[in-house]
């Protein structure tokens, strides 16, 4: 088996249904599995995994595990060469993996450590944290304090988002987001997997510094897009800021010891890092759509929406490969795009998001054969679930 994608869920269910659709249309073509962790959650997710993918192996914890401990029973119980890390508040193309596994980073790198890819948010805008550098004490202060964005061409400011590689580049990185990881499996079992002495927030950045002690070599590859919702799976709340300066304590105990005012500027460092992390990106919400957009060729579809929505849908399909925007559609009212994913994919649905955002959009997809819409504004938010 080429391929085991592992998910770990936790009270996340319409974001893990569209994850594992899109998921399975990524691997029709490849020897791969898919595996569902799920960690106690209190919704329906377990339910909706029995029912409407009774054929995918489900793991049921019995408590919360937390997301080390949850993704190394899962890699127990994969078979595949490769494993994928990923989260259930994401959307892969159909050809992600196909890319990756093809990819000469991965077919010709004997020294191959983790891979991680382009990551995207609901509106269309790149994740930095897609790639990253060792956020050693030096790193950390440059982002507490945002030097990184003052100095983006300074190797000494811009370790932090590996600034040397803009999000077009595909390059050798250091650390990687746990949203979406590839590796071998062999390589994550010879590592122990994540740590488990870390519930949660570090632990990717752990595991990828422990990939480079071993030598190996991790790589951010631009060639692929995938949605992360972010928002969706950690809410920034108290308990999060609390988690995460037990995070970064966590990390810096383990992989670095100083002197006294070492260990004083990592504390007031990592107060700092929290509350910028709490709070960082917050903007006001975007305005109320005066206009809806479906992209389908399903008539029965808009007339259905509109119902649900109480709102009247123009729908448009696409021509020679493109979607068309007829000219009815203001482009300067806000306008909230509706993409069938049953008639466009996954990718093509992906690309309308990314070749429209920042402009009067938003958007929400409908995954095939589903009764939901599903979208997210903001990285910084929950997103939206209407069901229809």
């Amino acid at each position: 088996m080429q391929l085991s994608v592992i998910i770990l869920n936790y009270n996340v269910r319409y974001f893990l249904e569209q994850c594992v659709l899109s998921v399975e249309k990524a691997i029709q073509h490849l020897e791969a599995e898919i595996i569902v962790v799920d960690n106690h959650s209190s919704d329906d997710s377990c339910a909706m995994m029995r029912a409407r993918f009774p054929h995918i192996k489900l793991i049921e914890n019995k408590e919360n595990v937390g997301f080390p401990k949850g993704n190394n029973i899962a890699v127990k119980e994969a078979q595949g060469e490769y494993i994928c890390i990923l989260n259930p508040d994401t959307v892969v193309a159909e050809d992600t993996f196909e890319k990756i596994l093809n990819s000469q980073l991965v077919t010709r790198n004997s020294q191959l450590g983790i891979l991680g890819c382009k990551l995207i948010d609901g509106t269309g805008n790149f994740l930095p944290e897609s790639k990253r550098g060792v956020p050693t004490p030096w790193v950390a202060f440059t982002k507490i304090f945002g030097l990184y964005k003052f100095f983006p061409n300074s190797t000494l400011f811009n370790q932090y988002y590996a600034q040397h590689l803009s999000e077009h580049q595909s390059g050798e990185v250091d650390i990687l987001v746990g949203a979406f990881m590839v590796m071998k499996r062999e390589l994550y079992l010879e590592l122990g997997g994540f740590d488990e002495d870390c519930f949660m927030y570090a632990d990717d950045i752990d595991l990828s510094y422990r990939a480079l002690l071993l030598g190996k070599k991790n790589y951010y590859f631009a060639e692929t897009s995938v949605i992360h919702y972010k928002g969706e799976s950690t809410v920034k709340d108290g308990t999060y800021m609390r988690r995460f300066q037990e995070a970064m304590q966590f990390f810096y105990q383990k992989h670095y010891q100083g002197s006294f005012f070492f260990s004083m500027f990592m504390r007031i460092g990592i107060v700092f890092f929290a509350l910028v992390k709490m709070f960082q990106g917050k903007v006001l919400p975007k305005p109320v759509p005066e206009q809806y957009l479906l992209v389908s060729d399903n008539e029965a579809l808009r007339e259905k929406l509109t119902a649900v929505l109480q709102k009247s849908l123009e729908r448009t399909t696409m021509e020679n490969g493109k979607i068309v925007i007829s000219q009815t559609i203001s482009k300067n009212k806000p306008t909230e795009a509706i993409l069938d994913v049953e008639y466009l994919g996954f990718k093509k649905a992906m690309s309308f998001i990314k070749d429209n955002k920042n402009k009067s959009f938003t958007f929400k997809l409908m995954p095939p054969s589903s009764n939901f819409i599903i979208g997210s504004n903001s990285c910084n938010d929950r997103g939206e679930v209407i069901q229809i």
